[in-house]
C-alpha cells in the first residue's frame, strides 16, 4: 500500500471533470448531492480522480470499502470466480453462497443466513421475518429507534424513524412505533399487545453516530425473550469488523434473534445478508421470499475474501488500535476548535459533531484532499478502511484541523 501519495490543493472540478458531470447530469436522476469529483481508481487508503489528484479516504464508500481499494487477494478471489461462475440463481445450489453462510454462522453464533443485495432488502427481510413471526399471535407493530436509518424502499423507510427521509413520500406503511435510543422506560411503554419485534442500531449511522448502551441492549434482550418479541439489530453499517469484533453486538455483550449486514461485507461488491437465530430460522418456507442475485456467486466470492482479512489474528487488534488513535486525534481537536462541541462513536465509527452545517467543512477538506462524509446537519462521520494506519489518520487530522483553524 502506497502511503506516501501526495494531497495536491488545486480546484474541485477541472475541465475534464466538468465535462463529465456535465454528461452524467443528463442522464442520471437527480438523486444525490454529489460532490464535484468524478474518481477514477484508487490504492489502500487513496483514490485518485481523472485529473490524477489524490484525496486520503475517511469515508471508505461510507463504510463499505472495509479493505481499502485495489486488495489484490480480493480481485483475485473475484476474478477467480468470474472465470468459473457468474450467475446461476436459487433454484441450484452454488459452493459461494454455502460457505459464505459457513463462516457468517460459525463466527456469529447465528444458525441460517439469507443473501441479498443491499442493506434495505436486508432490512426488508427482517421486516418480513418479523411480521411471519408475529402472524401466529396475531401480532405486527414493530417498534423503531428514533433518530434510525434502516434504508430507503417502503418498508425499511417506514421503519426509518427521521421524518426528513419521509418528506413526500407519504403515507409510510402502517404497524411501526418510534422511541428514543437508550431509554428502557420508554420501550416498555412503547410495548402492548401487538409488538412482534424491536428493531436498534448498536450504533446509529445516517442518524449522527449515537451508540446504543450495553445496558440497554442487555435489557432489552431480557425483555424480548421474556415477552416473545423478535430483537433485530440492523448491523449494516456498524458491523463487519467496524466497532473492533466482527459483529457489533459481541462487544455489547448480547445476541439478537434477527442482525442485517451489508456495506463492509462485500468490500465494495454489493452484497446483503440476514442471519437468524436456531429459534427463528424455521419461519420462512419455500416461497416467502426471495432475491434473484441473493447468494450470487461472485458477490459471496467477494465477501468471503473480505471475511478471510477481517478474521486474521491481526485485524481485529488493528482495527482498535485505530479507533484509538482516530478518537484521541479527535478529542485533541475537540480541545483546540470551539466549533467541535461533541466527539462520539466506536471503533472506526465515529463522528464529531458542530456547532455550525458540516456540509461546508466537508467541502472545504476536499479541495485538500480528504474525503469525509456527514452524519446529519452538523455532525461529520469517520468510517475510513479498516486497514488505515497511524500516519494516513494523522494526515487527515492535520487536513481537519488546517480547514478548522482557516474558519475560527
Amino acid at each position: 500500500m502506497n502511503t506516501n501519495l501526495s494531497l495536491n490543493h488545486t480546484s474541485t472540478t477541472p475541465l475534464q471533470s466538468a465535462q463529465w458531470i456535465k454528461r452524467g447530469k443528463q442522464v442520471l436522476l437527480n438523486a444525490y448531492s454529489s460532490f464535484p469529483v468524478v474518481l477514477e481508481k484508487g490504492n489502500g487508503c487513496y483514490l485518485e480522480d481523472i485529473e490524477g489528484k489524490k484525496y486520503l479516504d475517511f469515508m471508505a464508500g461510507v463504510a463499505v470499502n472495509s479493505l481499502g481499494h485495489h486488495n489484490v487477494d480480493y480481485i483475485q478471489a473475484i476474478q477467480t470466480q468470474l472465470d468459473t461462475l457468474g450467475h446461476c440463481s436459487n433454484l441450484y445450489w452454488n459452493k459461494p453462497a454455502i460457505e459464505l453462510a459457513e463462516i457468517l454462522t460459525e463466527q456469529s453464533g447465528m444458525a441460517k443466513a439469507f443473501f441479498c443485495n443491499s442493506g434495505t432488502e436486508a432490512m426488508e427481510t427482517t421486516i418480513k421475518l418479523a411480521r411471519k413471526f408475529g402472524k401466529n399471535n396475531g401480532r405486527s407493530e414493530i417498534i423503531t429507534i428514533e433518530g434510525s436509518f434502516h434504508g430507503r424502499t417502503y418498508g425499511a423507510l417506514s421503519a426509518t424513524a427521521q421524518k426528513k427521509y419521509h418528506a413526500g413520500f407519504e403515507p409510510m406503511l402502517p404497524g411501526f412505533t418510534n422511541v428514543p435510543l437508550n431509554d428502557f422506560a420508554a420501550m416498555q411503554n412503547a410495548i402492548d399487545q401487538q409488538t412482534c419485534a424491536i428493531i436498534v442500531e448498536p450504533i446509529q449511522g445516517e442518524g449522527g453516530i449515537h451508540v446504543a448502551d450495553k445496558k440497554y441492549l442487555e435489557q432489552l434482550r431480557d425483555l424480548c425473550t421474556e415477552k416473545q418479541i423478535m430483537l433485530i439489530l440492523d448491523e449494516v453499517q456498524c458491523g463487519m469488523g467496524r466497532t473492533g469484533q466482527l459483529f457489533a453486538y459481541q462487544d455489547m455483550g448480547i445476541t439478537p434473534d434477527v442482525v442485517a449486514l451489508a456495506k463492509g461485507l462485500g468490500g465494495g461488491f454489493p452484497i446483503g445478508a440476514v442471519l437468524v437465530a436456531e429459534n427463528m430460522a424455521d419461519i420462512f418456507k419455500p416461497g416467502d421470499h426471495g432475491c434473484t442475485f441473493g447468494g450470487n456467486p461472485l458477490a459471496c466470492s467477494a465477501a468471503i475474501a473480505v471475511l478471510h482479512t477481517l478474521l486474521k489474528p491481526e485485524m481485529m487488534p488493528h482495527v482498535i488500535k485505530m479507533a484509538k488513535e482516530l478518537h484521541n486525534g479527535l478529542l485533541s481537536l475537540q480541545q483546540k476548535h470551539k466549533q467541535i462541541i461533541d466527539v462520539r462513536g466506536k471503533g472506526l465509527m465515529q463522528a464529531i459533531e458542530l456547532t455550525e452545517p458540516s456540509r461546508p467543512i466537508i467541502e472545504l477538506c476536499l479541495k485538500d484532499g480528504l474525503l469525509l462524509a456527514g452524519a446529519g446537519q452538523n455532525s461529520i462521520r469517520f468510517v475510513p478502511p479498516l486497514i488505515i494506519n497511524e500516519q494516513e489518520i494523522q494526515a487527515g487530522l492535520n487536513i481537519i484541523d488546517l480547514v478548522l483553524s482557516e474558519q475560527s
